[in-house]
């Protein structure tokens, strides 16, 4: 097993008053300028510990799905994410992993000291967010999942929540400088928040890469109802 001692200290990353001021200021901002639903939020537990797994479109999808989680859910939520949102992505990487209490992953090498941190905090009672695509979509479309988020819910023997963020590419991708939140005269853009059913490793023999087949499965199939959210019927 890897050593994560050295981690304890460091991760999560601790949500400063400045991170709260900006994700509530943030959260103000979007729920006006964006058309923002959740669908099917009676899916989270009501109870935590529990995993959450999501396609990941923008910078902004933690803080809008951490929006819709139950009351008081948010004070116990911490994320998954790469290292480099650190040392890379200036200012805003850095006010993310403050938000998100961010546990840092090597992308590019070892991922496992971050997933044994992560389980650690999710058998202490955190919940956990995952995007198992490890970056954000450069197309719009699914990248292959990983099995993180399968393997820390298995692993500490919580359910693994599923979400689909549906019209978060269309206003703010990777390729975006900023966000376009209106499309013609005044009609603000529609994003949705999908929330599947709650996943349980007894139902895939505790097998990670099984649960993360049935992920995949339930994310392609969100994709190709719901890619445009037009699609969506609330």
């Amino acid at each position: 097993m890897a050593d994560t001692a050295h981690l304890d200290k460091q991760y999560p990353t601790k949500r400063t008053w400045d991170a709260k001021v900006a994700k509530f200021f943030f959260l103000l901002y979007t729920s006006t300028v964006i058309n923002l639903k959740c669908i099917n939020r009676e899916n989270f537990p009501d109870n935590y510990p529990y995993v959450i797994a999501s396609n990941h479109q923008s910078y902004a999808d933690g803080v809008w799905i951490a929006k819709y989680l139950p009351k008081g859910h948010f004070k116990k939520m911490c994320c998954l994410a790469g290292a480099d949102l650190e040392t890379s992505h200036g200012k805003i990487g850095r006010l993310i992993m403050k938000v998100g209490r961010g546990i840092a992953v090597d992308r590019y090498g070892n991922p496992v000291r971050g997933l044994i941190k992560a389980k650690k905090e999710v058998e202490k009672g955190d919940i956990c967010l995952v995007f198992p695509e490890g970056t954000r979509s450069s197309t719009g479309e699914i990248g292959e999942l990983k099995d993180g988020a399968s393997y820390i819910a298995i692993k500490a023997n919580v359910p693994l929540v599923p979400v689909f963020v549906s019209g978060a590419y269309q206003i703010w991708n990777r390729h975006m400088p900023k966000m376009k939140t209106f499309k013609g005269f005044m009609k603000r853009k529609k994003m949705r928040i999908i929330i599947g059913e709650p996943m349980y490793g007894k139902d895939f023999d505790n097998d990670a890469h099984k649960m993360t087949a049935a992920l995949d499965d339930w994310m392609r199939k969100m994709h190709a109802l719901y890619f445009d959210p037009e699609n969506c019927e609330r």
